[in-house]
């Protein structure tokens, strides 16, 4: 069930929380040793929490539209007393002293958390393969990558052993993931929603966002998550509102998204789509001329980034600790040991680029140039309300595949890429379904706003679901 259904269901006593929990379980305990979603689930916890939630009922309380809603967390977001690992070993022994500021809301709105999702170490990678714990498959065809970073919370939404999920986005590790299962994923502008309690990959990119079902249950869950916070210095409290009822929305498509590279099918899936839309909405083509200097920035501004926030990683402070014989040693193995290569890679990446001698050639070069790619946001908003794109450029391809060529890993998120270095809200809905290999795969449609009108997002978001 949706969300919304499900209330309607709870509050008609048609249904209990009781029901609707152990009902997820029962499809986690058959789907979850082939997919691999979650790493841990909270089945005592979740339970108690539903029988709290129908003793309450019970007792004649009006239902929140979030109680006793089943909730998957990806495991870089802090539940107070459980592990959070962040998928990596050097975190595999670590409890969180504290809720993220997601979480204590969704407390409040009497969601259930179901348990912690698998990702790639750290959130780095496209594909849930570098994970400590084993890669997670795709429930559309078990041979495929889910996506990534937060594969583990699309294929459990996709897989239905949760109603609805939380994940990190960094560079499109929301929308992504979301595409390659068939779901929807929302990244939220930077600051709507507040990032403490989130393990930090790079910093100035990082949003929490809902992984759901359908674009309305993203809405209800981004409502209940959004809003300033006192532990976190870039979140903000921004209400847009909708231009006049009346007017036709203008929705731009961007030239540099249909170009070279683009599967064709997919291409001709969101072409047969737009014209469906031509009734509701005006299209028009424009220009992000900086978009093909997207993927430079990100992979200079992004490992500046990791290489900064990994240091915290040591074995002293948080962690698994190795011995040795100082602590220089302790250092060197607890790190070397504790984390995986791709984060590896992107700390060594990262350090360079901040180096003496290549900070002003590298760094502050794609600084600029992220300037320039927020610039052509705010340019093409100019003339259009939304921008409507592909997710990804291929349909999900096979696990090991891409293992040994990260460029080509990396290009996976050529189009979710700038909507982060912009602080832009963008949304992955599936627009429409391509069969390959005899499989179904749904094609994810991406749409993007100007920052904080996240409402037109939903509004248009919609519109795909009824017309694919």
């Amino acid at each position: 069930m949706a969300i919304k259904e499900f209330h309607e269901k709870l509050k008609n006593r048609k249904t209990s929380a009781r029901e609707a929990v152990s009902g997820y379980l029962e499809k986690i305990k058959k789907e979850n040793s082939v997919l691999n979603a979650f790493l841990e689930v909270f089945e005592e916890e979740a339970m108690r929490g539903a029988e709290e939630v129908d003793s309450r009922i019970a007792s004649g309380e009006e239902p929140g539209g979030l109680w006793g809603v089943p909730i998957a967390v990806k495991d870089n977001i802090l539940i107070k007393g459980n592990i959070a690992s962040a998928s990596s070993k050097i975190l595999g022994n670590y409890r969180a002293a504290y809720d993220a500021s997601v979480i204590t809301k969704l407390k409040k709105a009497g969601a259930i958390f179901i348990g912690r999702t698998n990702m790639d170490e750290f959130a780095m990678g496209s594909s849930t393969e570098n994970s400590a714990y084993g890669p997670t498959k795709n429930p559309l065809d078990t041979k495929r990558v889910p996506g990534g970073s937060s594969g583990g919370s699309a294929a459990a939404v996709a897989a239905e052993m949760s109603m609805a999920a939380l994940g990190s986005d960094t560079g499109g590790s929301i929308r992504q993931p979301a595409a390659f299962c068939g779901t929807v994923g929302l990244k939220p502008t930077y600051g709507a929603v507040s990032r403490s309690g989130l393990i930090a990959m790079a910093s100035s990119l990082d949003q929490i966002g809902p992984i759901t079902q359908t674009v309305e249950d993203a809405e209800i869950l981004f409502n209940a998550i959004k809003g300033k916070d006192i532990y976190d210095a870039t979140s903000t409290e921004k209400n847009t509102s909708r231009k006049p009822e009346d007017a036709k929305m203008k929705i731009g498509i961007p030239e540099e998204y249909f170009a070279e590279g683009l599967d064709g099918r997919i291409r001709d899936t969101i072409d047969n789509l737009i014209e469906k839309m031509k009734g509701r909405f005006s299209f028009r083509e424009i220009s992000l001329p900086h978009t093909k200097y997207a993927v430079s920035c990100y992979y200079i501004i992004m490992p500046a980034e990791v290489s900064s926030n990994m240091a915290r990683f040591d074995g002293i402070r948080y962690g698994a600790r190795k011995h040795g014989r100082d602590l220089a040693e302790i250092y060197k193995k607890s790190r070397g040991e504790g984390i995986g290569l791709e984060v590896r890679r992107r700390i060594l990446l990262g350090t360079y680029v901040l180096s003496h001698g290549y900070y002003d050639a590298y760094y502050m070069r794609a600084q600029k140039v992220r300037t320039l790619i927020k610039k052509d946001f705010d340019e093409a908003f100019k003339e259009v309300d939304l921008i409507i794109s592909p997710t990804t450029p291929t349909l999900p391809f096979n696990i090991g595949e891409k293992s040994s060529d990260p460029l080509s890993m990396y290009l996976s998120d050529i189009y979710t890429i700038s909507a982060n270095l912009a602080g832009v809200p963008a949304i992955s809905v599936p627009g429409g379904n391509i069969e390959d290999g005899g499989k179904d795969f749904a094609v994810g449609v991406q749409l993007v706003a100007p920052r904080f009108m996240e409402n037109l997002l939903f509004e248009a978001g919609k519109a795909v679901e009824e017309e694919r």
